[in-house]
């Protein structure tokens, strides 16, 4: 089985708040996931990087969330990205939660940071501009749940994403139907927008 270098699922607020304990979950499934396919399949490679995305208007929404999200740091690497801080802990695959990201908010910080740094925009380029962006990676795959819409999250780094979307919510999600995703990314012939 092909897993996909970098995952990012996109929940909503209300997803979270019925089931705050899923983020934990889902990364354990897909740390399991990743060993069986690897000490099955020689040639495979782990997933190596996870994110979740969750959609707010508001992130001290979340706060009352923020305990629950910290025990994934007992299974891996977490970096929380709440408001204006990031918070760094734990050992392992590294697992990115950002609540309430905008795309196009870190596309503007980046050409902030470029005007307060005098880039010559002769010397501006796709590499340039990525350099400043608060998410350096290009997810492989991206799984939106239940029926709400895409947001701008990643919106420079997921151009030639693979999309996977499901009815079902959040809360329902069993580690079969992560499953399922990952086979749907595996049958998939990544075009890279050509």
């Amino acid at each position: 089985m092909k897993l996909p270098d970098n995952l990012c699922i996109m929940i909503t607020e209300a997803d979270l708040s019925h089931n705050p304990k899923k983020l934990a979950d889902v990364t354990q499934w897909c740390i399991s996931i990743s060993d069986v396919v690897c000490s099955h399949h020689a040639a495979s490679r782990p997933i190596s990087g996870i994110t979740f995305h969750i959609d707010t208007e508001e992130p001290s929404h979340i706060e009352q969330f923020l305990p629950a999200l910290r025990t994934i740091a007992h299974i891996a690497r977490l970096f929380l990205h709440y408001k204006d801080t990031v918070e760094e802990s734990g050992v392992g695959i590294p697992v990115i939660i950002a609540i309430g990201k905008s795309g196009r908010g870190e596309i503007i910080d980046a050409l902030k940071k470029m005007a307060d740094e005098r880039v010559d925009p002769d010397f501006l380029d796709e590499k340039v501009l990525e350099s400043y962006l608060t998410f350096q990676y290009t997810p492989d795959f991206v799984i939106k749940t239940g029926a709400s819409h895409l947001t701008d999250f990643l919106i420079w780094q997921s151009v030639y994403s693979e999309l996977y979307f499901t009815d079902m919510d959040w809360c329902s999600m069993r580690n079969i139907d992560l499953l399922r995703a990952l086979r749907d990314y595996q049958d998939r012939i990544r075009r890279y927008g050509t």
